[in-house]
């Protein structure tokens, strides 16, 4: 991603956030035939005792025959994670501020993958059931019809990958006064042609938590 400072996003706990609440992802590899890209939903997975404790370890799993495109485990991969995002109108800047931009929440993670097992792939596949369908109300689990589950889970390859760097944005307008950025949160909850919400709470807890450091000085 281009190199902005005042946009980086180094708290690892933030990257957390990011894939917790916006767990589809895309994986990018540079194989022998050239680029491969798919998408998946990732989880985080608490670090094995060895590994470092503030790291970030995904687990995920790719249907056959990805595992063959993508080469896993051969070489490194890109996982990309992408929060809230939205055009930001002018319209909600001074008259003379007149450039539009695109703001974002942006994660790049790269490490190795590690093919799992075939209990523990089913273990993950599991547990990714099971995340998602916490909020219905009447969640529906793999324990169903485990038989069934199992022989469905042979066309699936599980992976886990543990991030050995990232490169994250949060790209939120902290380089505009806190009254123009009040203005696009505004323009951001409105029912126009750019409303988008979750970029707006991401805006205000970003400019929220930034104001609160702020005063802490």
């Amino acid at each position: 991603m281009r190199h902005t400072p005042h946009f980086l996003m180094t708290d690892v706990d933030e990257v957390r956030r990011l894939i917790g609440e916006h767990p589809w992802a895309t994986i990018v590899s540079h194989t022998d035939a050239g680029l491969v890209a798919s998408h998946y939903p990732f989880l985080l997975e608490t670090p094995a005792p060895g590994d470092d404790p503030d790291g970030l370890v995904l687990v995920s799993h790719v249907g056959r025959p990805d595992e063959v495109a993508h080469e896993l485990g051969r070489h490194e991969v890109l996982v990309v994670f992408q929060g809230p995002h939205g055009y930001i109108s002018p319209a909600w800047y001074p008259p003379e501020q007149f450039v539009p931009t695109w703001n974002h929440v942006t994660a790049h993670c790269w490490g190795t993958p590690e093919i799992l097992s075939d209990d523990e792939n089913f273990r993950v596949l599991g547990e990714l059931v099971d995340h998602f369908e916490r909020v219905m109300p009447e969640p529906v689990s793999l324990e169903v019809d485990e038989e069934t589950a199992r022989r469905m889970a042979k066309g699936t390859v599980g992976i886990r990958i543990r991030v050995t760097r990232f490169d994250a944005r949060a790209k939120l307008s902290q380089n505009k006064a806190p009254e123009v950025v009040d203005r696009i949160v505004e323009g951001l909850r409105s029912d126009g042609p750019y409303a988008s919400p979750a970029l707006a709470d991401e805006m205000a807890r970003a400019h929220a938590a930034r104001a609160a450091t702020q005063e802490a000085r």
